[in-house]
């Protein structure tokens, strides 16, 4: 056993050993859900009331048939399926509060996507130049219930018969509320075509790192047509985006959660915005939006909607509605597909066997290796070749060490002689990238691994800080991830090791192990999950490389490239398409090379 086998096989059983050992014996119990859906009654508190202005009569007579219902108590109502609690409120007919059962916070706290303080609705439109706000009427209300789905009816009735009615329907699982529109003569009396619904939310931190919550919390909108926009996640302005087409859905995006509200028939435009105050660390951004439905939908008893308030999950968001899924980034083409129908799919079969995340990523680094050992065996066998030639090579750079156009003229002479592509060894790495940066995007948006913990990280949907530090280094951050260091350890090891097979000096020699290190900053904030997942891929990738080593007879390379050189000194051999291309233009090279010295010394005449 060489040195490089002896290193690479005590850093895995090194890294199988301490995985054993802190791994947990017994998966988490499941949080108990109920079995069917919940009703009760609950009294306000100061968190879900709402202090409104007085109405006076002449507002009252105005407003019409709405004015009766400007005033009356506040009833409160809760329904729990096995994802979610509802609370509902009789003043508005409204979700005053909604809380995802299953996750907790960061910090441990519940989660909620939906509460009186932070979430702020309105339906409105207009009588008489009187603004009425549907959302601000009280209701009574009705609880039916069906085979499984339980549904929750807000009324306001006139003394003629005329009514308005909000329809919620909550099934036993799931995150989809269903929400429609009733009338019967009411609606009639608004002037204008469409009510405005107007959606403010202040959206609190949800996740360890408020830095990273914020550039990945937008509002993202999908049109009747098909067409995807968001606003820039990353921009610390007031943005703000005005739609004139029919929006078929739009989403409160934060990293991990959505908001969102999906309408059957298509809104009639709309108008949304984001904005940041850096310095306040208690909210990560505002989000507002205004849509338009259609009056005549209302009139007619068409309006239907449905709201999702749940995880950004890519699985269960495909089945919601079309586009639905575009809320999880996945990259841009060609990385996004093939994150989606290559990556994605292999990384939802291992979760599905409910190992730990630990060990699924180790699993899919070891079967992606494996789909890729083709090319990576064509890359060594390169670089062997190479490692051949290197004596021939370097006494070219020996013979012409002030001139670097005839060096390569002569070594691409060597190259066409043995019959070797230069070339042939970076091709396999470059097919490799788009897997590689597949999963810069992959990790940082998979909510399968929030709140998952290995060994010393905590939550492998972010960084793991082994040192926090007292100050802010520019670039790198205020703490130290581990992960980050041993993938550019690992990343170092096999730079090493490659150029003990390449013939690169000089700069470009010292330029490969720069980049391990810049990565060490552009990595430190990334999630744990991705800096392990590099640094399994880099140790896996030495380990195979010492194995395909094992395989490969570089005198048998050298027999070969000898009897190449041979036929080819006797005319039998055919030059490549792309060796000929490459030995014309280093012949034009040479060819303007020599007529500018001579114009040189014509012109030195």
């Amino acid at each position: 056993m060489d040195r490089n086998t002896a290193i690479g096989m005590t850093l895995m059983g090194a890294l199988l050993l301490a995985y054993f050992y802190f791994f947990p014996g017994t998966p988490p119990q499941p949080t108990p859900v109920a079995d069917s859906v919940k009703t009760q009654s609950i009294q306000p508190n100061k968190e879900l009331t709402t202090t409104l202005p007085a109405i006076d009569s002449a507002q009252r007579v105005a407003m019409q048939g709405f004015g009766a219902f400007v005033s009356g108590t506040e009833q409160f109502q809760t329904f729990e399926n096995q994802d979610v609690k509802v609370i509902f409120s009789s003043h508005g007919g409204i979700i005053q509060s909604l809380e995802l059962k299953n996750y907790k916070t960061y910090f441990g706290t519940p989660l909620y996507l939906v509460q009186p303080n932070s979430f702020r609705t309105e339906l409105s439109a207009s009588i008489n130049n009187t603004k009425v706000d549907l959302y601000e009427l009280y209701y009574q209300s009705e609880v039916k219930s069906k085979t499984d789905t339980t549904e929750i009816v807000f009324s306001i009735t006139d003394a003629n018969g005329n009514y308005f009615k909000q329809i919620y329907s909550l099934p036993k699982s799931g995150f989809e509320i269903g929400y429609r529109l009733e009338n019967k003569g009411m609606i009639n009396q608004f002037s204008g075509e469409n009510l405005a619904l107007h959606w403010k939310a202040i959206l609190k931190p949800l996740e360890k790192d408020i830095a990273d919550s914020r550039n990945n919390t937008t509002i993202n909108t999908y049109t009747v047509a098909g067409d995807f926009d968001y606003i820039s996640e990353r921009s610390t302005d007031t943005e703000t985006e005005v739609y004139a087409d029919p929006i078929k859905w739009i989403a409160i995006k934060q990293k991990f959660f959505l908001a969102s509200i999906i309408s059957k028939n298509g809104f009639k435009g709309g108008e949304v915005s984001t904005s940041v105050n850096m310095a306040d660390t208690s909210v990560v951004k505002r989000a507002n939006s205004t849509l338009f439905i259609s009056k005549e939908e209302v009139v007619n008893n068409k309006a239907n909607f449905t709201f999702y308030f749940g995880p950004n999950e890519y699985n269960k968001l495909e089945a919601v509605t079309p586009g639905f899924s575009e809320n999880v980034y996945l990259g841009w083409p060609p990385v996004k597909y093939i994150n989606k129908f290559v990556i994605r799919p292999i990384f939802n079969f291992l979760v599905n066997f409910g190992w730990h995340m630990g060990v699924v990523i180790v699993v899919l680094v070891i079967l992606l290796r494996l789909v890729l050992l083709p090319l990576s065996y064509s890359s060594n066998m390169s670089m062997a070749k190479m490692k051949v030639l290197k004596p021939e090579l370097d006494e070219i750079k020996e013979k012409f060490p002030d001139d670097m156009a005839k060096a390569q003229q002569e070594q691409m002479k060597l190259y066409q002689q043995v019959g070797v592509n230069p070339l042939s060894g970076c091709i396999p790495v470059l097919l490799q990238l788009p897997i590689l940066m597949a999963m810069f995007y992959l990790f940082p948006n998979s909510i399968e691994l929030r709140q998952q913990s290995l060994w010393w990280a905590e939550d492998l949907s972010t960084y793991d800080a082994i040192v926090n530090l007292p100050f802010t280094i520019p670039f790198y951050g205020s703490h130290v991830s581990l992960f980050v260091l041993l993938m550019t350890a690992a990343t170092l090891y096999y730079t090493w090791q490659n150029n003990q097979m390449t013939t690169v000096q000089g700069p470009m020699k010292s330029l490969s192990y720069i980049m391990p290190v810049v990565f060490i900053f552009v990595l430190n904030s990334f999630p744990a999950s991705l800096s392990f997942y590099y640094f399994v891929s880099t140790m896996t990738t030495i380990i195979q490389q010492i194995i395909i080593k094992r395989f490969v007879d570089e005198d048998k390379i050298k027999a070969v490239m000898e009897e190449n050189r041979k036929r080819i000194a006797q005319g039998g051999g055919k030059k490549s398409k792309f060796m000929s291309k490459l030995e014309e233009a280093m012949k034009a090279s040479e060819e303007a090379r020599r007529k500018a010295e001579e114009a040189k010394k014509t012109k030195k005449r």
